[in-house]
């Protein structure tokens, strides 16, 4: 976890964003708001599963999945020393969990404790699962899958009752991750029937599969149904996180964390020959699971670049909804893991006499191959006592509305998840690519607010939702000019200062006006979050202008009707058809806000050339 380990308990281990005056953003703050919920909500006195905050209150209190299995073991730790040193000492047990279940599952199949050790050493430091563990939940949970193979073959040599545990294991993955459930239920049934051929044991193993089928029926009713996933997603979205051949070899991320997919170099050559050494060892049922595991994860990672995939895409529904192909691969790094213990153990009885010394080798080769070039963490800024969330503790009952507003989808949203962790208040806004379509409706509304562009009952709205205080995050801003006109916009309706920290300020009505604390901007036009470049994304766009009269130079793909309106008021109409010339009046020098308007939204209008005078 270096560098991390060296800010132990101040900052987060974890791969994010730095953000100026805040904490730093990654999905590592939305796992530690969904955990950190779960103790909450006990000492409250109210259902741990729900999650009181978020989407409120356009959706009722949503089920907090994530919560689960971790959410217990997290609480005393958190009640203890933080949400900061708790997530990192989570995760610090995650990595033991990941090696030791490894090691006893090994243990089972007849491994020496020698191989057995390096094959969970390969599986704790498989990068994949290191990176899934630098932010998701995803390399965490992955530990459930060897301790449900380690129950199952305790089931077999010991007590059927064991199988309780596999079951429980399996069926506690769709809970926190349903992508890697794709992989790692039917990995599970495949793997019990390639083992046994024990009637009692495989129906055992088949009610584990079926609770685990029922707990993904389970959070698609509650959390998938209704979303603003509820569709799935498109090829055109699989084929950007698809990964290629050369990203299994490389240990840089080519395409961002959901494309690193490398499994090492050294790592998959040992697994080659564990498979061969497992099948001349006539343990074909146990070397066609290994095999299946292994392969299967990685051929589904390539996504659109596997000739296949589009068909499977069409024909097998659940394969819709992951936007990341490489979702299943925790479940090829097990098996590879396996498969390397085996190839170690052919090596030591090659060369018995010799035995420590094989150890010690293959070890600093697997620990150089897996880990030594690899970086996955970051120190993490925490923030954990911001002084504009805290004086919201005390303020009268309200709802929290954050500026600029974010779409659901929006990663950075997870930066307000876990500052609502301090001010404990609802809030219409929230991060989750499971959200209510509302909710994602919702946002698009409020959406001009975060560049100064209040339209016509903007004000009704907030009444409507009961917010009565917002938080504005300048670090956010996306141009940072923008950040200059919501707060010059905030005070023209009476919004106030409240309280500082870091880059945020909290505003509530009535409160005393004061000037912007960012810097006016310096050029001539400021376009806002509703425009790609030059282009307006809807059928709305808004963008301030400095002067007294603009003229522009409009380009379209087919002819479109266009209104610009400055201040709100109706200037010019037009009807738009390729290269046409336009002046608008602004009036008096400084500062305007012009509306442009579309009868279609589909038709490449673009501002080819703009100026102001």
């Amino acid at each position: 976890m270096w560098p991390a380990t060296e800010h132990f308990g101040t900052h987060f281990a974890a791969r994010a964003e730095a953000i100026d005056g805040e904490a730093s953003v990654g999905d590592h703050l939305q796992a530690v708001y969904h955990l950190w919920l779960v103790g909450h909500q006990v000492e409250h006195g109210r259902a741990p599963w729900l999650d009181p905050y978020t989407f409120r209150p356009e959706s009722s209190p949503r089920v907090n999945f994530g919560g689960w299995p971790f959410g217990p073991p997290f609480w005393p730790l958190e009640a203890a020393f933080g949400s900061v040193v708790a997530w990192n000492v989570l995760l610090l047990l995650t990595y033991l969990a990941a090696g030791g279940f490894t090691f006893l599952w090994l243990r089972e199949l007849g491994l020496p404790r020698g191989a057995a050790l390096v094959g969970g050493l390969v599986f704790e430091l498989a990068p994949y699962r290191v990176a899934q563990s630098a932010g998701h939940l995803r390399g965490m949970v992955a530990v459930l899958l060897p301790l449900a193979l380690w129950a199952f073959e305790r089931s077999r040599r010991s007590s059927r009752w064991w199988l309780l545990g596999a079951g429980a294991a399996i069926a506690s993955i769709p809970f926190s991750d349903l992508h890697l459930a794709l992989g790692a239920v039917p990995f599970f049934l495949f793997y019990a029937v390639c083992r046994s051929r024990d009637r009692w044991t495989l129906v055992g193993a088949l009610m584990g599969a079926a609770c685990a089928v029922g707990a993904a029926l389970l959070v698609s009713r509650f959390a998938i149904h209704g979303s603003i996933a509820s569709r799935g997603r498109s090829l055109r979205e699989v084929e950007v996180y698809s990964a290629t051949g050369l990203d299994f070899l490389s240990r840089h991320r080519r395409h961002g964390p959901e494309g690193f997919v490398f499994l090492g170099w050294l790592t998959p050559l040992l697994a080659i020959a564990g498979l061969v050494f497992v099948v001349r060892a006539r343990r074909y049922g146990l070397a066609v699971a290994l095999a299946v595991g292994a392969v299967v994860p990685v051929v589904l990672a390539l996504g659109t670049h596997f000739p296949l995939y589009d068909w499977l895409w069409h024909h097998f529904k659940p394969l819709r909804y992951p936007r990341v192909p490489e979702r299943q691969m925790p479940v090829a790094c097990l098996a590879i893991a396996a498969l390397v213990a085996f190839a170690v153990l052919w090596i030591t009885r090659r060369f018995s006499s010799l035995v420590t010394v094989c150890y010690l080798l293959v070890l600093a080769a697997l620990f150089a191959d897996l880990r030594l070039w690899v970086s996955s963490y970051r120190v993490a800024s925490a923030d954990p006592g911001n002084a504009a969330y805290a004086a919201l503790r005390g303020e009268p009952p309200g709802r929290l509305l954050e500026l600029p507003v974010l779409h659901p989808s929006d990663n950075h949203g997870s930066l307000y998840l876990y500052y609502d962790m301090q001010a404990q208040r609802q809030r219409p806004g929230g991060y989750s690519t499971l959200a209510p379509t509302r909710a994602g409706t919702l946002a698009l509304q409020l959406e001009p607010l975060g560049c100064g562009e209040w339209r016509p009952g903007a004000e009704e709205l907030l009444r409507r939702l009961g917010v009565r205080y917002i938080a504005f995050h300048a670090g956010l801003f996306d141009p940072a000019d923008q950040s200059w006109f919501a707060w010059r916009s905030l005070s023209a309706h009476g919004w106030g200062e409240l309280a500082r920290g870091g880059s945020v300020t909290t505003f509530a009505q009535g409160r005393p006006t004061s000037p912007p604390s960012m810097p006016e901007p310096a050029g001539r036009i400021v376009f806002c979050p509703e425009w790609n470049g030059a282009s307006p994304r809807y059928r709305h766009g808004a963008f301030w202008a400095h002067g007294r009269r603009l003229q522009v130079v409009l380009t379209t793909r087919a002819p479109v009707r266009t209104t610009f309106s400055v201040e709100g008021r109706r200037v010019r109409s037009v009807r738009v058809v390729a290269g046409d010339r336009l002046g608008i009046p602004l009036g008096s020098p400084g500062w305007h806000l012009v509306g442009v308007d579309l009868r279609r939204s589909d038709r490449g209008l673009r501002l080819a050339k703009i100026r102001v005078s």
